[in-house]
């Protein structure tokens, strides 16, 4: 049970992030502005949710949440890696910068939902943890 809604959140944040950002062109996408957008809040929300339904920790939970961020931009570098081998020849700083955005995100959202789990009693929060 502990790891399930993160599990879960790590694949929502994953397609939710992803969707709009496989569907900008090669020639457009550009790091870090193109993962700023609506779907950014689903990284921010994530955590908190994790936290207030499950007993998982803030590393823990900014870490898987935080790394679905570059786990999408890692999925559209091999996609477009293997259709055109010219394609991210800086995949590694794309993973660096795509990495700082998502794990200061979600860590925002894991201290927001430890506050929340404490106040509400539960989740993180919960005295029996």
């Amino acid at each position: 049970m502990r790891s399930t809604p993160l599990h879960i959140a790590f694949v929502v944040v994953f397609f939710v992030m992803g969707l709009p950002y496989w569907r900008i062109p090669y020639s457009s996408a550009s790091l870090p502005n193109s993962l700023w957008g609506p779907a950014m809040l689903v990284v921010l929300a994530a955590p908190v949710a994790v936290l207030v339904l499950s007993k998982n920790t803030f590393a823990r939970t900014s870490g898987v949440i935080g790394l679905a961020v570059p786990a999408m931009v890692m999925a559209r570098v091999v996609v477009e890696t293997f259709q055109n081998p010219t394609r991210h020849n800086l995949w590694p700083f794309e993973l660096v910068i795509a990495s700082a955005v998502g794990l200061a995100v979600a860590s925002v959202g894991s201290l927001a939902g430890l506050v929340i789990a404490r106040l509400l009693k539960v989740g993180a929060g919960r005295s029996d943890v």
